[in-house]
């Protein structure tokens, strides 16, 4: 459902839906239940200036019955935020698409404490594209390539090449030269499969038994010396699209990747540390171009801070 709302400073209106039924006798009643303890005199003032609307844009009042819409739309107040030290790069910009190089610890998209500090916001504000939408995600801790689209009269036709998987991704990441006690020897390349399923209200994915819907290609290619220790760089080539599958499968053998606080063990959080990102990178994508029908190529200029200036397969 398209908000009637236009975006402002980088950031959509919130939706809310109103309850069918309740003790509540008007929407900013419903909503003095939801948030007044926050700041019910930014709520009265939000409904006086018209700054709450329904469906078509309809102003609310103070006095608007809970049962004269479903779903409303209205602006957040933010709050401040630090600005996270890192810059976002561009690759490529058209009238469809734009290619960007997003760095370790900046979230994709808007969420919890991070809103301004997100790669959209920040893109949208610095190009002056209120339309701009990501056509997938990076983890916050994953650096890499992310494709955006820029015109949404087009948007369908990429969307699509997602949907039906019809591109081919590869990441790289640092990890150990050799699996951890405990874990088989592993002989490469090497296809890892299983069901992996994450939910909302638990932080880490999970392997369940079933029929598989990850499945990832991972390739050693090169073994080195970081400092005394024996890593290697791995190429990783997923088939699925699932939340920390690359992180998962890269740990089910026994290679966390390096700097990686989730897995195979849960750390306690702790402020994020510039200084060690995850050794994780969306190093490259190819895909036939909807519009041009010709197969094009976009390859990260970022380079993996434990990585190896030079690449030799062993």
């Amino acid at each position: 459902m398209q908000s009637p709302l236009p975006v402002r400073d980088g950031v959509n209106a919130t939706r809310l839906r109103l309850p069918v039924e309740g003790p509540w006798t008007t929407a900013m009643d419903y909503m003095m239940h939801r948030w007044g303890h926050i700041d019910p005199q930014g709520i009265e003032d939000r409904f006086d200036a018209g700054e709450i609307v329904g469906e078509g844009g309809i102003p609310l009042s103070r006095t608007t019955k809970l049962e004269d819409h479903t779903f409303i739309w209205y602006y957040r107040t933010l709050p401040p935020e630090t600005r996270i030290p890192v810059e976002l790069n561009i690759l490529h910009q058209d009238e469809h698409l734009l290619v960007v190089d997003k760095p370790h610890f900046l979230p994709t998209t808007p969420g919890g404490t991070y809103i301004q500090e997100s790669a959209l916001v920040r893109l949208r504000n610095q190009l002056n594209l209120p339309d701009l939408i990501p056509m997938h995600r990076l983890d916050r801790m994953t650096a890499g390539l992310l494709l955006l689209s820029t015109n949404p009269e087009t948007r369908g036709k990429y969307q699509v090449l997602f949907e039906k998987r019809q591109l081919q991704k590869e990441y790289e990441c640092v990890a150990a030269a050799e699996p951890a006690a405990g874990y088989a020897a592993v002989e490469y390349p090497v296809v890892v499969r299983n069901r992996m399923t994450k939910s909302r209200s638990y932080l880490l994915a999970e392997v369940i038994v079933g029929e598989p819907n990850a499945e990832t290609r991972i390739e050693r290619i090169t073994t080195y010396d970081d400092g005394g220790r024996q890593r290697a760089l791995y190429r990783l080539e997923p088939h699925s699209g699932k939340t920390h599958q690359l992180r998962v499968h890269m740990a089910s053998l026994g290679l966390g990747i390096l700097n990686d606080a989730f897995y195979p063990d849960l750390l306690d959080k702790a402020p994020d540390d510039y200084n060690k990102p995850l050794q994780l990178l969306a190093r490259g994508v190819r895909f036939v171009d909807p519009i041009t029908q010709e197969p094009v190529e976009y390859r990260s200029r970022l380079q993996l801070s434990h990585a190896p200036h030079t690449h030799q397969k062993t």
